[in-house]
């Protein structure tokens, strides 16, 4: 293991940096509740345990330098959050109650952890970030499996922990959220950016 407080400074200057997964967890947990939001973070943290494991047996390395594998994988991703963006903006066409209570039903709980898990298996970005971000911190003159499980696992301890304190905090303020141009205003914005999201990924390059 090299540098592995560095590893640590610096995948929480990741976690924290704003993206889909970012703004799955806010649109749910401010549209349903912090346990919408807890399960979006499940489902999230379940899809980096796959992105660890893919990219501890080396296949991320397949779908980086495979190019075909590769804009399939983004294109599949790239349409998934351009769904979920639309989906958001038709929802503020919607009557919403003005003191609307969180949604908290077993559907809706399923549908917030298959948003957050979908959303970052399918991102092609976070399997070049395993591949590329993680080696840089294994020792290649020695056994990388431990090493990678490791710093896989601790990423995703920080993903969690910050997240859960940003569900928290979310959850605090929905108490003054209720209002339904408030709710539709989130809809509307988490949509947008959803779509720049898709856009972007879209025309991802592998390199």
């Amino acid at each position: 293991m090299i540098n592995f407080a560095s590893f640590v400074l610096l995948s929480f200057l990741l976690v924290i940096l704003p993206g889909p997964d970012t703004v799955m967890v806010t649109k749910n947990t401010l549209g349903a509740g912090i346990s919408a939001g807890s399960k979006t973070l499940l489902g999230i943290c379940l899809a980096l345990c796959i992105h660890t494991f893919i990219a501890v047996v080396g296949l991320s390395a397949l779908i980086v330098h495979s190019s075909h594998l590769f804009a399939l994988f983004k294109i599949i991703g790239a349409t998934y959050l351009l769904y979920l963006g639309v989906t958001s903006l038709l929802a503020t066409r919607r009557k919403t109650q003005v003191e609307q209570e969180p949604n908290n039903s077993t559907s809706n709980k399923q549908a917030s952890f298959r948003q957050g898990f979908l959303t970052d298996l399918l991102n092609p970005k976070v399997a070049v970030f395993f591949l590329t971000f993680l080696p840089q911190f294994v020792n290649p003159n020695e056994s990388t499996l431990m090493p990678f499980i490791l710093l896989g696992a601790t990423y995703i301890i920080l993903t969690l922990l910050f997240m859960l304190g940003y569900i928290l905090l979310l959850d605090k303020i929905h108490i003054f959220m209720k209002k339904a141009s408030t709710q539709k205003a989130i809809q509307a914005i988490s949509g947008v950016v959803l779509i720049i999201f898709s856009v972007k990924l879209a025309f991802e390059k592998a390199n």
